[in-house]
């Protein structure tokens, strides 16, 4: 099996897999001619969705126009695009409503990820409404013109990833939440994971996100083919309506509009609060995003808690044994369904199978003296999940999930005491530069690498050179095509959109980088995460003499807060007592939040120096959205 982003075979670093060899191009794994998931993928077709939406502003937030080489084209891959990525960026690229079962529909191909909907009594019940609200919108549309005008009766969120609940304000309106006529349902703890993603590492996150999903990367056999899990992620308004009805235990049931559901608890899997449900009445289960058609990440490239991989093979032990034989369709929240009892079986048990055995080996050689780096390079795959489509890398990677592994055991230090106290990427540059004579000796040993096909060292010299001199356009243009060759051998869809987009922007610069929190996820945050989000701010050395406190009086939750400026560190905490400190303000979640992000306490009522709001602002820093990556 190719390793990492299955750029390259194990032997000299080439980019991709020779294409002669065998009927199927010469590349490990199953046979390409294998038409099952594509029978399953169009299977239930009712409709093709719309190909571009727009938003209120006519700007486009979703255009699946550019994906049309993917099915138009041929169906054997160019040679800038890897076989099996090709499959998958087909597969996901099949688009509009289709029927589950009666009673169960699903958009596809809309977003990055589906939005299923569950026919009730009454109305339809919406899971997972995709990334942004014109997107959501557009597909419930979609489903309202060929099954009927159903009102949306219940929400539920899978999980708190932004592409299961972002869309929600376009098909369900936030009054009829808060008044009860709609429930939205969701794993217990769903807020906290929610919002703390979304900002504590909001912006470093996004600015990786960029390169994950290929932010302005050009569509096409050179460039972006999907992301793996979907066709692309769509760019338009991104909300969070709280849930009402939280989801606690495995085998808690609830009657949504007249449907049974039957809930799995499966946290710290894919997310830190996640579920799967099952609905007995109709033979239907769905794996949320624990099972898909791809080995799934342990630790995304975006940035993220590392993933418990034996938690996640032995929940999904218990979907199986909880649901499968009561079940004839399993389907997530990505990609495609299956049908049948044994397909089930089979299905579940290659993704429960393959993070259990990541984990395992990983543990294993680990403790015979092996770093993370070592077992991704040297851990062989069984043949049965070596063969197996669902479980290969379109988005997560066996080299990066191992590594994950050993992380979430080990940390990042290896253990070797050469390894304890490196030199940074600029420092380290300049001495590889100064090792290898110059500057000039340097590109030369970088160009010879990549002419002997060993790209992945040919990358490491350029980006020192990069580093050393980041003024050398030379140096920029040969990391640009080693890492474009990469790419282009790469199964992994966002190994390959992480070498791409490091190719372009060398080439071109960073583009900007938008960064828009809606006012409904910032209103949803906490006291303790608004005060958070302050803290993270604070510019440790500018602040070090600065001595300040603040008492926080919140009307309308009934919350009292300390917050203190000691040290450098904005320190908080419930205090219910009060009082003593340098100003104390009476005011609301909402006005709070307008306080920390405009720092004009006029208005409020408060005791005390309001000039100490100025003076905790001047020292808060401010986040840089657009940081440089593949140079200094």
């Amino acid at each position: 099996m190719a390793r990492a982003g299955e750029t390259d075979s194990r032997t000299a670093g080439v980019p991709r897999p020779t294409r002669s060899g065998d009927d199927h191009g010469g590349v490990a794994g199953p046979p390409l001619e294998d038409t099952t998931d594509f029978d399953n993928a169009n299977r239930g077709f009712i409709a093709a969705g719309p190909q571009h939406v727009t938003g209120e502003d006519g700007k486009t937030v979703w255009d699946l126009r550019d994906h049309s080489f993917l099915l138009d084209g041929d169906e054997t891959a160019p040679p800038t695009v890897h076989p099996h990525l090709w499959r998958q960026g087909r597969l996901t690229a099949i688009n509009g409503l289709f029927e589950v079962v009666e009673g169960i529909y699903q958009i596809r191909g809309m977003d990055l990820s589906n939005m299923t909907l569950i026919e009730g009594d009454t109305g339809v019940i919406v899971v997972d409404p995709l990334v942004s609200e014109e997107v959501a919108a557009a597909g419930l549309e979609l489903y309202r013109r060929h099954r009927s005008d159903r009102p949306v009766t219940a929400v539920i969120y899978t999980h708190p990833h932004l592409d299961h609940f972002g869309g929600v304000a376009g098909v369900v309106d936030e009054a009829d939440v808060e008044s009860g006529k709609v429930p939205v349902v969701a794993p217990e703890h769903f807020m906290e994971h929610a919002v703390s993603e979304n900002v504590y590492a909001g912006t470093a996150m996004i600015r990786r996100g960029m390169y994950f999903t290929a932010f302005a990367l050009d569509t096409g056999p050179e460039g972006f083919v999907g992301v793996g899990l979907g066709p692309g992620t769509s760019q338009g308004r991104v909300g969070l309506i709280p849930p009402t009805l939280e989801i606690t235990r495995t085998g808690q049931e609830e009657t949504l509009d007249g449907v049974r559901f039957v809930f799995q608890m499966t946290p710290g899997t894919e997310a830190p609060a996640e579920m799967n449900f099952h609905l007995p009445d109709r033979r239907a289960l769905c794996t949320a995003e624990n099972a898909c058609h791809t080995l799934h990440n342990l630790l995304t490239l975006r940035g993220a808690q590392v993933r418990d991989a034996r938690m996640w093979s032995r929940y999904l032990n218990e979907t199986i044994e909880l649901f499968a034989d009561d079940s004839d369709v399993v389907f997530a929240s990505h990609h495609w369904p299956i049908w049948g009892p044994a397909d089930i079986r089979g299905f579940l048990a290659e993704q429960r199978d393959v993070y259990a055995y990541l984990h395992d080996q990983t543990l294993r050689m680990m403790n015979k003296g092996s770093t993370g780096i070592e077992i991704a390079e040297e851990l062989p795959i069984p043949p049965g999940l070596e063969e197996a489509w669902s479980a290969r890398g379109y988005y997560g990677s066996i080299s990066h999930n191992v590594k994950a592994v050993y992380q979430r055991y080990m940390g990042w230090f290896d253990g070797n005491p050469a390894h304890l106290w490196q030199h940074p990427p600029q420092a380290q540059g300049e001495r590889y530069a100064r090792a290898m004579g110059g500057i000039e000796a340097l590109l030369d040993r970088a160009r010879s690498f990549a002419d002997e096909g060993d790209l992945r060292f040919a990358a490491e010299l350029a980006s020192h050179a990069v580093f050393a001199e980041p003024g050398r356009d030379d140096a920029k243009e040969l990391l640009a095509e080693v890492l474009t060759r990469l790419g282009h051998g790469a199964e992994c869809a966002t190994w390959r959109n992480f070498f791409l987009v490091g190719a372009k922007e060398l080439r071109e610069g960073v583009p900007p980088t938008a960064i828009a929190l809606a006012e409904s996820m910032a209103s949803a945050l906490s006291v303790t995460q608004m005060l958070d989000s302050v803290a993270i701010r604070v510019d440790g050395p500018r602040a070090w003499k600065e001595e300040l406190s603040l008492d926080l009086n919140i009307t309308d939750s009934g919350e009292r807060y300390r917050a203190m400026l000691s040290n450098g560190v904005l320190i908080h905490y419930p205090d219910p007592k009060g009082g003593g400190a340098d100003l104390s303000l009476t005011l609301t979640k909402r006005q709070l939040l307008e306080l920390l992000a405009t720092g004009e306490p006029d208005g409020l009522e408060h005791e005390g120096d309001t000039g100490v709001i100025q003076r905790l602002m001047s020292v808060l820093d401010e986040p840089r959205p657009d940081f440089p990556i593949v140079t200094p």
